[in-house]
């Protein structure tokens, strides 16, 4: 296991202990993700009772595989704990998600969540937002127009392809990456892109994360988001 992998791993492990009998737990999407997975199964086992709704079809074969018990959210209205990683994460605990392509799924449950923890490694961590191309789910008879808008910032715009066709996200939608290279205002760049007709979300999560757990050098870190 790469360094890397052993920090998502130990952040993962140090936020499942979070979760308490009783929680509806929300479920993200991801390598890290993964990992968290991985020992919310061994504690399901060992006889902790939860209930969690997944953020994507892959993370939901994952929890049955693992046996952990699961809902669809369609039926609900609110999440105790949502844990997921990002793809870039700043001080402000601003975050990049949606490279696993379950953006929509991942805005949807974490705003309906009482608290969300976002688990990275050491490389996630950054002082501005922007390097990691930010992804954009659009309807896909829009799509075209979608980024043509999103070109007019000034900014490369490039389809997700999978096996040379456009991806398909759960939701039967497609994603548009945008590279900014650095976000200079991350809330007014998520209004200019929200505000396109045919975007379904955006990438951004500006004020949904109220924990980062960052494995480092073999710790963990942990910080809350400053709400007053």
């Amino acid at each position: 296991m790469s360094d890397l992998e052993a920090e998502k791993a130990l952040a993962a492990k140090r936020a499942v202990d979070e979760i308490q009998d009783g929680m509806l737990v929300g479920l993200g999407t991801g390598s890290t993700a993964n990992y968290v997975l991985k020992y919310l199964g061994k504690r399901v086992a060992a006889g902790l009772r939860i209930t969690a709704v997944p953020t994507s079809r892959m993370t939901e074969a994952l929890a049955r595989e693992l046996a952990v018990p699961l809902v669809a959210f369609g039926g609900l209205s609110s999440v105790d704990l949502t844990i997921d990683g990002a793809d870039e994460i700043d001080q402000n605990l601003q975050a990049i998600k949606g490279g696993g392509g379950a953006l929509l799924r991942e805005k949807v449950i974490a705003a309906a969540s009482a608290r969300v923890i976002a688990v990275v490694d050491s490389s996630k961590v950054v002082r501005r937002l922007g390097r990691f191309p930010l992804p954009v789910e659009v309807f896909p008879f829009a799509a075209e127009f979608v980024g043509a808008r999103l070109a007019d910032l000034g900014v490369p715009v490039s389809l997700r392809l999978q096996n040379d066709d456009p991806l398909l996200t759960d939701q039967g939608n497609h994603i548009l990456d945008v590279a900014f290279g650095v976000i200079t205002d991350p809330q007014q760049t998520a209004l200019a892109i929200a505000a396109i007709p045919g975007v379904a979300a955006h990438g951004l999560f500006l004020s949904e994360i109220d924990t980062i757990i960052v494995g480092r050098d073999g710790a963990v870190d942990v910080r809350h988001a400053d709400r007053s």
